[in-house]
């Protein structure tokens, strides 16, 4: 596939995308769009969803600034509909809470810290910021804010919030002061672990955007902000209906999009759309990419393993991937 086939008007949204889906494509090297879905690739994943394996694959608008804080928790009709969006209303962690109050993007109406915790380094910070922010910060008993924590480990200091500001996919292929967006998308990933690996590795390299499915796949769980230590607070997100509709006006906007799955005929070393607009596709813990999502993808890449086991973490197949598309990006 050759990068110099693709001409300026490819990353406009009104131009005409060449090779619709079911379009047959020549496979040389100068075709612009990838080969027909390869068949019968052996899964990256296919393990439990803690740490198992998985198939290789798995914008915001800007708040109001920092407010003055309203004390009290959301809620139980809040915290309910909050399930329709994003989400994000409970932060838990050390670094996660204080990225929250660094960030000042959506509003925190409470802290709440563990009596006896020690203030230095992060929880110092934590309580000089919503000082300064004015934010209520509360200490509790051990044992009162281990019942309000919904994670193993809050590491002592939780954080109620308003809801993650939402974008939209058009604002995601278009980012303000970039024509090369580089969007990272999940594709029925229900381990909010998993997803907070991703979300803070795909921060950390580069990605401009987060596409997540509105059904059938998890959201900012407490959890997924433990795991994510801050990167929530600096990532666009938009919820789509449908990831394989959502794949279709990506590419209409002149997007790359690139699934993660051991099956594909391109290794991610050798991804040379990764300095164009792109997006990774990654898939769900066990299964990996749906029919539907692997059939619209332009390029199914793989990531080649010389062990002897036949997959990778889903949030580790996540890091080499993005850190690939970095590097190229970087040249």
């Amino acid at each position: 596939m050759s990068r110099g086939a693709r001409g300026p008007s490819r990353r406009k949204a009104t131009s005409p995308r060449r090779g619709g889906p079911g379009t047959p494509t020549p496979s040389g090297g100068g075709s612009k769009r990838a080969p027909s879905r390869p068949g019968g690739g052996a899964k990256q994943g296919g393990g439990a969803k803690q740490g198992g394996g998985a198939k290789q694959g798995g914008g915001a608008k800007q708040g109001d600034g920092p407010q003055r804080a309203v004390s009290g928790r959301p809620s139980g009709a809040r915290a309910r509909n909050s399930e329709r969006g994003l989400g994000g209303l409970q932060v838990e962690g050390r670094q996660a809470v204080r990225e929250l109050l660094l960030a000042g993007r959506r509003r925190v109406h409470r802290v709440v810290l563990s009596a006896d915790m020690d203030r230095s380094d992060v929880v110092g910070d934590i309580v000089d910021l919503a000082a300064e922010l004015r934010v209520p910060v509360e200490e509790v008993g051990r044992g009162k804010l281990d019942a309000l924590s919904r994670t193993d480990a809050p590491q002592g200091v939780i954080a109620e919030a308003a809801e993650l500001p939402a974008t939209t996919l058009d604002e995601l292929c278009a980012p303000e002061g970039s024509d090369r967006p580089f969007l990272l998308a999940v594709d029925g990933v229900t381990d909010p672990g998993n997803l907070g690996a991703l979300l803070r590795i795909g921060e950390c390299a580069g990605v401009t955007g987060v596409v997540l499915p509105q059904h059938r796949a998890v959201h900012v769980t407490p959890t997924v902000t433990k795991a994510a230590a801050g990167a929530v607070e600096y990532l666009p997100m938009a919820l789509v209906g449908g990831l394989p509709a959502a794949i279709e006006t990506m590419k209409s906007a002149g997007v790359w999009v690139v699934g993660l799955d051991a099956g594909g005929e391109t290794a991610v070393h050798d991804l040379t759309v990764a300095d164009e607009p792109v997006c990774l596709v990654l898939g769900a813990e066990g299964r990996g990419l749906s029919r539907l999502v692997r059939q619209r993808c332009d390029v199914i890449a793989s990531i080649p393993l010389h062990g002897r086991l036949a997959s990778l973490n889903v949030a580790s197949a996540g890091a080499i991937a993005c850190y690939e598309v970095a590097r190229r990006r970087a040249d």
